[in-house]
């Protein structure tokens, strides 16, 4: 027998009564449902459901999954169960911006990101005092043109030995291959500045601040293939005016990257971004 509370997560083709389907296969348990969330998506046709519900001593989780392994071949779906106390692995990359890091960290400590980091690896030694202040591992990854490929593979057994679930690049300054994004579909989130017109290159708040940017935005994403173009999970805009420095707006930018992808952070640790082709559905 199990108690507490799960997060029932599922994604399916679209069809009448699938959503009455799943809820009244919860209801059949006598389980309660506290909070939940659903979507048809009339381009993709594709139906998403989040579900938070209680279960007491009598809630038996291996006859439940069976059960509903049957209405999920039905209806053909998508499922994943899980505790809400089961807080998935994350590891969190870093070069030598630190900002983002510090946020992820204050609210690992404070138990409200989601998820639980197991290690910073950086390809600076610059944030090991972050994680020594935080009793967290810290693994110096030095990566060059000629040893890319060894850093990448010594990542990828860190990711193993760590049990890591999925990984956050938080201002990690290093473009991934397209082996090691292809092996990390789904479970990557990246973190990036965003303003009308794109400022690519060197000093960007700079850049932005020449042409009189009125918005600076940062963008929470997946990490693919494609520099930056990832499916969103979150974003975020603060106003600027003109008598903000470019050194004023980079700390704007700043606090706006590290809000935005911890939101993003804890969204998908809680399970609540599916992908829905190349864009996301999030329940916040």
């Amino acid at each position: 027998m199990s108690e507490g509370q799960f997060i029932l997560r599922a994604a399916a083709p679209d069809g009448i009564g699938i959503l009455a389907d799943v809820m009244s296969y919860l209801a059949h348990h006598n389980l309660n449902v506290v909070e939940s969330h659903d979507f048809g998506d009339p381009q993709t046709r594709r139906f998403f459901i989040w579900a938070r519900f209680e279960a007491e001593g009598s809630f038996y989780q291996s006859a439940f999954e069976d059960g509903f392994r049957t209405l999920a071949q039905k209806r053909e779906i998508e499922w994943q169960l899980r505790g809400v106390d089961d807080k998935p692995n994350v590891l969190v990359l870093v070069s030598k911006g630190d900002h983002c890091l510090n946020d992820l960290l204050y609210r690992h400590r404070r138990g409200r990101l989601g998820a639980q980091i197991v290690g910073v690896v950086s390809n600076h030694p610059d944030a090991a005092w972050h994680a020594e202040r935080h009793d967290l591992p810290f693994y110096h990854i030095p990566v060059t043109k000629e040893t890319k490929a060894e850093a990448e593979t010594r990542l990828l057994d860190l990711i193993e030995e760590t049990q890591t679930d999925f990984v956050v690049l938080a201002r990690y300054m290093q473009i991934l291959s397209d082996a090691l994004t292809q092996k990390l579909e789904g479970r990557c989130i990246n973190i990036h500045h965003s303003a009308l017109p794109s400022f690519k290159g060197a000093r960007p708040y700079h850049q932005a601040h020449a042409r009189g940017v009125k918005l600076m935005g940062a963008t929470a994403h997946y990490v693919t293939a494609a520099l930056d173009e990832g499916p969103i999970i979150a974003q975020d805009v603060s106003p600027v005016d003109h008598r903000m420095s470019p050194e004023r707006m980079a700390e704007l930018g700043k606090d706006t990257e590290a809000r935005v992808l911890a939101r993003a952070v804890t969204a998908h640790a809680e399970g609540r971004v599916f992908l829905n082709g190349y864009r996301t559905v999030v329940f916040e």
